[in-house]
């Protein structure tokens, strides 16, 4: 009787200390993942992004504008979704061109404003993931 309860006793030790193990085991894998794991490589970028061509458009105070873009997403099916999409995205540049004058798209802050705007406008199309960054890779307005 007292070498079942005696046994009994070494087993359940026994299996809190491998309980305790394997919990310290996962928790350290877990937190000691290197920081910036999550961030996509350039590569990653690159394969779930669309450049936009050059686009030339007037602005709203007759003057003209030539803009090239190219934009991230989340992943290459939301890039294969925006290719697809390619001509509502050049119609949203388009329209949100119209209705700005030269003076709105002047410095830095301007151009954010664009971006924001274009980024708003063209996530409400997206159904595979949404636009992360909007690049502008050429401006030039006349």
């Amino acid at each position: 009787m007292k070498n079942n309860k005696m046994l009994t006793m070494i087993i359940i030790v026994l299996v809190a200390i491998i309980l305790i193990g394997v919990i310290a085991f996962v928790l350290f894998t877990q937190f000691n993942k290197p920081a910036g794991s999550m961030e996509p490589t350039i590569d990653e970028i690159v394969e779930a992004s669309v450049e936009v061509p050059e686009i030339t458009t007037n602005l709203a105070d007759n003057k003209v504008v030539r803009v090239s873009l190219k934009i991230q997403t989340t992943n290459k099916d939301a890039a294969a979704e925006l290719t697809k999409r390619d001509f509502q995205v050049k119609d949203i540049v388009i329209q949100e061109l119209s209705e700005m004058e030269q003076k709105d798209l002047e410095g830095k802050k301007g151009k954010q404003v664009f971006q924001k705007s274009l980024k708003t406008r063209i996530n409400e199309l997206m159904q595979e993931g949404e636009i992360q960054e909007i690049y502008i890779t050429s401006f030039i307005t006349q």
